[in-house]
């Protein structure tokens, strides 16, 4: 395998972590992205070129691009934050210290932060908040709505989680880039056969059950709406795995039904999924004790859960994991697989730690430490 490259998004700007060969020695670079929020970091294996999407409402929405391995950054505007209201208000006070006024970010009033990012096809796509999707046919120079789904017929109807209305996860078939699926917080997901043109929401259960108690788990024919993060494994088929607010769910056609696959987890709660990348049967998550008991790890024990017959049955993962008084929490885009055989799997906390597992889960280590809190960890080798 060549060099590996951890692509960290914090609270406090962007992260790479750079791997040997091996995966055993690791050199931290950053921070990246003159210190907003970042929310998703990827790259493209083809020409090295990274985005990193985030914002708020001090900075206003934006992705940041990299066409040097991560040397230098140039950042797409989208919008506004109060920064530029102050620096036009105030602009002897802003170039006094440094800060230079732009020009009006072009979708101002309609996005708020960007969430993630993806390269379908020769195209860029950037969710956002409140659950906006752009797309780029120019690298990520410039970004325009897609004005589908903003003008979903449902879209009224679409309530907001913890965090926002958010636009996290953004999928697509790598052989036919026509077909996207969208993970929206708490809306459900949505899938395009046609490039984007329109969408069908699919939170249909397959296996029936009882309504769950909880008011995010959905009823006896629909998954709850709160996606927290999906992934499609690889190879031939449509076989998606999803980390919802109250479960874990599977699909073998492409979201149109979902099996509960949460039998056998220590709780229903979590962010991240992961899939192997060479085996569509291997994922992996990582339970948290529930929304309103705190967000950590059950028992306050590290464990990663793996499954190796597509959620049939787990196996903690704790041989390097803090074993005791424990009590991160890691987010819905904080997980990542590489390519890499046995292929490698990697997570971040929001306690600034990033974990590297060699060997599909068996052994971890702790390869970077005090960090900002974790938002995303991806991973990039070049093809």
């Amino acid at each position: 395998m060549t060099d590996v490259t951890v692509l960290v998004g914090t609270t406090k700007g962007a992260f790479l972590i750079v791997g040997t060969a091996d995966r055993q020695d690791w050199r931290l670079r950053g921070p990246f992205c003159d210190g907003w929020a970042i929310n998703h970091v990827i790259g493209d294996p083809r020409s090295g070129v990274l985005w990193a999407g985030g914002g708020g409402e001090w900075s206003g929405a934006g992705v940041w691009r990299s066409a040097d391995g991560g040397d230098s950054w140039t950042l797409s505007k989208l919008s506004d934050g109060s920064m530029d209201a102050w620096m036009r208000e105030d602009p002897n006070t802003a170039q006094a210290l440094g800060f230079m006024s732009s020009p009006p970010g072009p979708h101002t009033g309609v996005v708020e932060a960007i969430w993630s990012l993806s390269r379908v096809g020769d195209l860029v796509y950037a969710g956002g908040k409140p659950a906006q999707l752009f797309r780029s046919a120019d690298n990520g120079e410039s970004w325009e709505l897609v004005e589908s789904l903003a003008q979903h017929r449902e879209r009224e109807s679409w309530n907001p989680g913890a965090a926002g209305l958010t636009l996290h996860t953004i999928l697509s078939a790598p052989d036919a880039p026509e077909r996207i699926w969208l993970g929206i917080s708490a809306a459900g997901v949505f899938a395009s056969e046609d490039g984007a043109e329109s969408w069908e929401r699919r939170n249909r259960r397959s296996n029936a059950v009882a309504a769950p108690a909880h008011p995010a788990g959905g009823d006896g024919q629909q998954i709850g709406f709160c996606v927290h993060n999906m992934v499609r494994a690889p190879g031939v088929g449509d076989l998606i795995y999803q980390q919802n607010h109250h479960g874990v769910f599977r699909s073998r056609d492409g979201g149109r039904s979902w099996d509960d696959i949460t039998a056998g987890l220590p709780s229903t709660f979590g962010f991240p999924v992961a899939v192997h990348p060479h085996d569509p049967q291997t994922l992996w998550v990582l339970p948290l004790n529930g929304d309103s008991a705190g967000r950590y790890p059950p028992g306050s024990a590290a464990a990663v859960w793996r499954s190796r017959d597509g959620g049939e049955s787990w196996q903690a993962m704790t041989d390097g994991l803090p074993a005791r008084d424990c009590f991160f929490t890691v987010l819905r885009q904080a997980m990542a697989t590489d390519r890499g055989t046995p292929a490698g799997v990697y997570f971040g906390t929001n306690s600034g730690s990033v974990f590297a597992s060699t060997d599909e889960g068996e052994n971890w280590s702790e390869i970077a430490r005090h960090l900002p809190t974790v938002l995303c960890v991806e991973t990039l080798a070049p093809a």
